[in-house]
């Protein structure tokens, strides 16, 4: 989801982990490209749902998550689903830190405002938790 949101930070956190993965250096710069060659077979539903998760602003179709439910059942794909909503939200708030950082070293966003970065920022305190209660009781729609 890195390249669907250019997020800097991530690309960053996507970058170690592959380095301390020992992935090649062409799977790494495919990974940030977004080429899919390198993903195993068995993961390529999981990582296409997280995709269009990511495309779609956080409202997959539901035809998406049945493939992934019949992909790897229900126990499994609720952990993917659960998996790409913490990316998402780690997104939310990376991607203003990241412009906000971009800012601060004179390379500002030019699709982000300052307001807009420091807001997000701010808002994290209190949209965090509530986040986390709604999660566990919302009836999910998906699922």
């Amino acid at each position: 989801m890195t390249e669907v949101n250019g997020c800097a930070i991530c690309s960053y956190a996507h970058t170690k982990m592959a380095l301390e993965a020992d992935l090649s250096d062409i799977e790494i710069l495919n990974m940030l490209a977004g080429i899919s060659d390198y993903i195993p077979a068995e993961e390529i539903q999981a990582i296409m749902f997280a995709q269009h998760y990511a495309d779609s602003r956080g409202a997959p179709s539901h035809k998406s998550f049945e493939r992934v439910i019949e992909a790897y059942g229900l126990p499994k794909a609720k952990g993917i689903l659960g998996a790409t909503r913490v990316i998402m939200m780690g997104n939310v708030y990376g991607i203003p830190w990241s412009s906000f950082f971009g800012r601060l070293k004179g390379k500002p966003d030019k699709r982000s405002s300052l307001p807009y970065e420091l807001g997000s920022m701010a808002s994290s305190i209190l949209f965090i938790p509530i986040a986390l209660i709604h999660s566990l009781i919302s009836n999910d729609s998906l699922i």
